[in-house]
């Protein structure tokens, strides 16, 4: 059994997911760029393999893969997991994303957590950022054009559409903004190539 590393496989993935970030190591001369040496990039790549491998059956490449990516990279990103097809990890040592179901167009930074409470797991919604040091824990619905600041701890919350979110479970503190200005302050992904 081979895992198709180009052509529908692998790379296009990497293709389609990288086309839309907007970060200068990711485009060379209005292309996508792949540079194995950037450890987000090779972080996004070998998740993607282990989870190319999983997906045909191939249990034992995906957990070598995948301990392979913890080891280098410092993330984990199991390989059953579901990642959306646009993702953008800015320096994502230390990144924890467990079972959540994952909307389009994420962002993460390092030390990142995403996981359950009780063996209940959160929703992300479309074009979140979620800066280093923060946490979505358990039943957290979380809306679309969310900005999550640094060191913020989201444990089984709901947060609206369209907002800034800063503290700790249960007393964050939520700013509403327009969908116009997150759309802007959200610009880690091309906007021509967002959803509508």
């Amino acid at each position: 059994m081979t895992i198709q590393i180009n052509g529908g496989g692998v790379l296009k993935r990497l293709d389609i997911c990288f086309s839309a970030v907007t970060n200068k190591y990711y485009n060379r001369d209005g292309e996508t760029f792949f540079n194995p040496l950037h450890s987000g990039q090779y972080g996004v790549f070998l998740y993607y393999l282990s989870n190319e491998a999983f997906k045909h059956d191939e249990i034992k490449l995906a957990e070598k893969i995948y301990y392979l990516n913890k080891a280098l990279n410092c993330v984990e990103w199991f390989y059953e997991i579901n990642l959306p097809e646009h993702f953008f990890a800015d320096h994502p040592l230390g990144c924890v994303l467990g079972r959540a179901n994952y909307g389009d167009y994420l962002c993460v930074g390092q030390g990142v957590t995403v996981g359950n409470n009780h063996n209940l797991y959160p929703t992300i919604g479309k074009n979140v950022t979620i800066h280093p040091y923060s946490s979505i824990i358990g039943k957290s619905v979380i809306g679309d054009n969310v900005e999550i600041s640094m060191y913020t701890m989201i444990k089984d919350e709901t947060i609206p559409s369209d907002c800034l979110v800063f503290g700790q479970s249960p007393n964050l503190i939520i700013k509403q903004r327009s969908h116009q200005e997150m759309m802007q302050r959200l610009c880690q992904f091309r906007v021509e190539k967002k959803y509508e």
